[in-house]
């Protein structure tokens, strides 16, 4: 499965963006999905993750309240929404597949190539 990660860009402050993640040949049916990112100089940190069926979802802390994530099995896309963004949530956001959800990327699967979120202060 190859993942298109798309929706990223330069926000101020406060300011929203909504990332999308699709697959491109095939459908996400069955699959977990999970939002990562990492900034410059550290590594991937978990973000959020949904289960196949939307019902279960997880966030890292420091995103908890902000973000939310969710998905449309019609339109076979997840979607990541940032609102209120911070200034360190600044890094390349990378959406995976996997079986389940979980924190650690070990258990996805297949990515994408990622997507810029650049916040401004």
């Amino acid at each position: 499965v190859q993942l298109q990660a798309s929706g990223g860009g330069l926000v101020q402050a406060g300011g929203s963006l909504r990332l999308s993640c699709a697959p491109s040949g095939r459908t996400f049916s069955g699959y977990a999905m999970g939002w990562f990112r990492q900034a410059p100089g550290k590594e991937r940190e978990f973000v959020a993750t949904i289960s196949w069926g939307g019902t279960d979802t997880d966030y890292a802390d420091s995103v908890k309240g902000r973000f939310t994530v969710s998905r449309d099995r019609a339109k076979n896309t997840v979607y990541l929404q940032m609102n209120n963004l911070k200034v360190e949530d600044t890094a390349v956001y990378y959406c995976g597949a996997g079986g389940r959800t979980s924190r650690h990327e070990d258990e996805f699967d297949y990515w994408g190539q990622g997507t810029q979120v650049t916040v401004s202060s």
